[in-house]
């Protein structure tokens, strides 16, 4: 491979200075891709309007198709940072619209591109902001494949969709996790589920974990809390924090049976025996121990 900076006068976004990850990959096959240090995209979903794509202008490397809003990703910079900056750059996407849903990596080797899938959160109208775009439209999810779509884009929309009906959550049994580990969480119950909520909101499980499609995923997280912690406060989009009235099994089980109903992939973790039994009866389609979790959230 060989990197090559773009041509002089090429009008990419000319506002400041460009970016050493603003150059082309060449494989040795003659074929290019863009951004030396890999590129990524945005996805972002909103179920009542379908997806948001931007036609490319003529100049621009497969000019005239549609794809997602993204580009050149920055050195160190990671894929979900890149993704997001690259469609507020293009398409005006505000501060704290989207959460990331999960993330499909196109890996060859000598360059990768990373579809960073999200869900709209606070509905937007796209804004043309520079040169890159002809149009910028939400396009229902079943009229995608009637447009002359962006070759990778093309060719990965199929599983992408498919995956767009996929909603993992992760219900906690956070006395089990909490307990698991002989930290003192006794002399302050609410403060080490305070902690471990806190933990929670950052949760990243690799598809393979799930049994999905995908690379990475960031489900939503359910924590069935009792006892002294019920006190806790819930302000967060990520974490809900269930309390439960009497016993904490029956709580985690009526979450669990919820979810199930709402069509949701559940993934319940718990490492009592006993519980494991009824979370799977309640339709639970993985069961992990609190182990599993803390490897997660600890490193």
């Amino acid at each position: 491979m060989t990197v090559v900076p773009p041509a002089a006068g090429e009008p990419r976004r000319p506002e400041g200075p460009r970016d050493p990850g603003d150059a082309w990959v060449v494989a040795e096959s003659g074929e290019r891709y863009w951004g030396r240090f890999g590129a990524a995209g945005l996805l972002a979903y909103d179920p009542a309007r379908g997806i948001l794509l931007q036609h490319r202008v003529a100049w621009s490397h497969f000019g005239g198709t549609w794809g997602l809003p993204g580009g050149a990703l920055h050195e160190g910079e990671s894929a979900i940072v890149g993704a997001i900056r690259e469609a507020q750059e293009e398409a005006g996407v505000p501060d704290g619209a989207v959460r990331p849903r999960f993330t499909s990596v196109l890996d060859l080797g000598i360059w990768s591109y990373t579809t960073v899938v999200a869900d709209v959160r606070v509905p937007f109208d796209p804004v043309i902001s520079d040169p890159e775009s002809v149009a910028l439209e939400w396009v229902p999810v079943d009229q995608v494949a009637e447009l002359p779509l962006h070759p990778g884009f093309g060719a990965s929309w199929s599983a992408l969709r498919a995956l767009l009906e996929v909603r993992p959550v992760v219900v906690v049994d956070a006395a089990n996790v909490v307990g698991s580990v002989p930290d003192g969480w006794w002399k302050d119950r609410a403060g080490a589920a305070r902690r471990l909520r806190a933990r929670l909101e950052g949760l990243t499980v690799p598809a393979a974990d799930l049994e999905l499609e995908g690379s990475v995923w960031f489900p939503e997280v359910s924590m069935v809390v009792e006892g002294q912690a019920r006190g806790i406060d819930s302000d967060s989009s990520v974490v809900s924090v269930i309390r439960a009235d009497a016993a904490g099994d029956d709580a985690i089980v009526a979450e669990v049976e919820r979810l199930v109903a709402a069509k949701h992939t559940v993934v319940a973790v718990t490492s009592d025996r006993g519980l494991r039994e009824r979370v799977e009866h309640a339709g639970a389609e993985h069961v992990r121990s609190a182990g599993w979790l803390r490897d997660l959230i600890d490193h």
